[in-house]
């Protein structure tokens, strides 16, 4: 299947009236925009197109738009952020989940300082005694080197105490702009179901996420959309599955497969090796989100 390579994003935008955008990996780093990334979002904004900002962040929507405001990516440049972070505490707040319902109070938490506080205000107690936590709540690494196997003690013991993982971020890495390459929540679920464990995953790629910025779109016809994301496997397969049309971003994740620099195009056998590898075919692919 041949693979539209587009070097910016202006050919593309009078086919769409709306965009659903990645975060990490399409606008920032993780610590600062990639170069015309603010740019692109305000071409996009100034011809009247709608935009959602859709991240797997293990953290609240507000606290991701703070962050965003204060890298220069302003709120007038998009109409509303998702990030799995808020798919999670909305789902542990309300327990409509029958799975969620289920759960205990307790909770024995995986991750860094930064995102501890993200059941703030509901009706959990975190317990740094995995004998008496009822779930485990993982939203990433607790240090960027850490690897996988300073958690698996952990692992084993909630495993074989059966409890369940709730997932605040399905990615497997995210990639700095310098090319390092941080363990995500993602990771850590997966290597639990290997050991036997159960895991409950909110964000992307899994369709409700989807569904409730389709929801945000109302009055847009699905094939005036288009997602952009910069992983095959969480962003293009997710929004795939509810029929959306899809751009793949180069220069984040897949750069080192694909042996290119940010902002280079790659040898076309290259990318159509690394989708037909994994099954999955963007619509278009983009070097960089640049207008």
């Amino acid at each position: 299947m041949q693979i539209k390579v587009t070097m910016q994003l202006a050919p593309l935008a009078t086919k769409f009236d709306a965009f659903i955008l990645d975060i990490w990996g399409v606008l920032m780093d993780g610590e600062t925009p990639y170069p015309g990334a603010s740019e692109c979002l305000q071409e996009i904004r100034g011809i009247g197109k709608r935009v959602i900002l859709l991240s797997n962040a293990p953290r609240q929507a507000s606290l991701v738009a703070e962050r965003l405001h204060s890298i220069g990516i302003d709120r007038v440049l998009y109409d509303y952020i998702l990030t799995s972070g808020e798919a999670s505490r909305l789902a542990l707040a309300t327990r409509t989940n029958p799975h969620i319902a289920a759960l205990g109070r307790s909770y024995f938490y995986i991750g860094p300082r930064r995102d501890q506080d993200l059941l703030k205000g509901l009706d959990y107690v975190r317990t740094n005694n995995l004998e008496k936590a009822d779930f485990v709540l993982a939203t990433g690494v607790i240090d960027d080197t850490d690897k996988l196997d300073r958690y698996e003690t952990y692992l084993q013991v909630a495993a074989t105490n059966q409890l369940s993982l709730i997932c605040a971020n399905p990615d497997n890495i995210v990639v700095r702009q310098n090319g390092d390459r941080v363990i995500c929540a993602g990771a850590i679920a997966n290597r639990y179901q290997e050991l036997g464990g159960t895991a409950h995953y909110f964000g992307k790629p899994y369709p409700t996420f989807y569904e409730t910025c389709l929801n945000q779109l109302k009055g847009v016809a699905q094939n005036r959309i288009l997602a952009v994301g910069d992983t095959l496997h969480t962003d293009i397969k997710g929004a795939q599955a509810v029929g959306l049309t899809t751009a793949l971003v180069l220069g984040g994740i897949l750069a080192k497969q694909l042996n290119i620099a940010w902002g280079e195009a790659p040898a076309p056998n290259r990318l159509e090796r690394l989708c037909t590898d994994q099954g999955i075919f963007p619509d278009f692919a983009l070097p960089t989100f640049t207008w």
